[in-house]
């Protein structure tokens, strides 16, 4: 496949190389207005660095979009004339919906918007995909591209707002999750490389678990809790303290902020 990925900041270098790390790409153009800063790239040889978003394009099949909210309209406007009916346009933007992206290029393109998260750099990202009408047929072919690179899910675009908040801002909350469990290692005796190594193995331990199983979490935790043990007065303690709770409110705080954000655009 021809790739270009049309921004290559923090998000778009972490899908190129979960891409590159896959051999997910025959050549793929990586963009970026100081093209000094991802010279490394280069060196992967079939990776070509430019500042030129049209000649990305022109020379890719597949554009995947990874530049700021505010740029886009510009790129998508500088661009559109060189797209074919066999372009698959894949947009990473937050927020800008596929009307939007019709509303520039039209609807007779294959438009898919996604949202990875910055796990796609190690292969694990939980990945949200959706399309316009005529991009339906193209969409196994992002799912194709994607679970190289961890796990992509189909859903409606009227959810890509929720599944921003659970997979991309999801990804900071189960690291403070992962700080805190190793902060209490800490305090019970490990030293800090310690204790980020075991919280970090049994977190992800505990996700392979519910994913190999088929599993609800409460049946894994079931199996490690017994009559008046340590797990259930830990756990029991956690929730008198509100874990669940504040948890549940923190996605939804989440939420309501991306809401509005959405809503100052319109």
């Amino acid at each position: 496949m021809k790739i270009a990925i049309i921004g290559a900041g923090n998000l778009g270098l972490s899908i190129a190389k979960g891409i590159l790390n896959s051999n997910g790409a025959t050549t793929m153009y990586l963009t970026k207005r100081n093209t000094a800063e991802i010279e490394e790239y280069a060196n992967y040889g079939n990776v070509t660095i430019t500042s030129d978003n049209r000649e990305a394009v022109k020379k890719s099949d597949i554009i995947i979009l990874a530049v700021q909210p505010s740029q886009l309209e510009n790129i998508l406007e500088s661009t559109k004339d060189l797209l074919t009916d066999n372009h698959v346009v894949i947009s990473t933007i937050t927020g800008f919906s596929i009307a939007k992206m019709e509303a520039i290029l039209g609807s007779d393109y294959n438009i898919i918007r996604s949202m990875p998260n910055t796990a796609i750099s190690v292969g694990q990202s939980m990945t949200c995909i959706c399309s316009n009408e005529k991009g339906k047929k193209k969409i196994e072919l992002a799912k194709a591209i994607f679970n190289r690179m961890g796990h992509s899910m189909e859903i409606p675009e009227t959810q890509m707002q929720a599944a921003t908040v659970i997979c991309a801002s999801g990804v900071a909350f189960w690291m403070r999750l992962i700080r805190a469990t190793t902060q209490g290692a800490i305090q019970l005796g490990f030293d800090a490389k310690e204790a980020q190594e075991l919280a970090m193995h049994t977190c992800s331990g505990a996700a392979s678990l519910l994913i190999e199983s088929g599993s609800h979490p409460e049946a894994e935790i079931d199996r490690v809790t017994t009559p008046k043990g340590c797990t259930i007065q830990g756990l029991n303690e956690m929730e008198h303290q509100g874990l669940s709770s504040s948890l549940i409110q923190g996605i939804v705080a989440s939420y309501e902020k991306i809401s509005r954000i959405k809503e100052n655009q319109l």
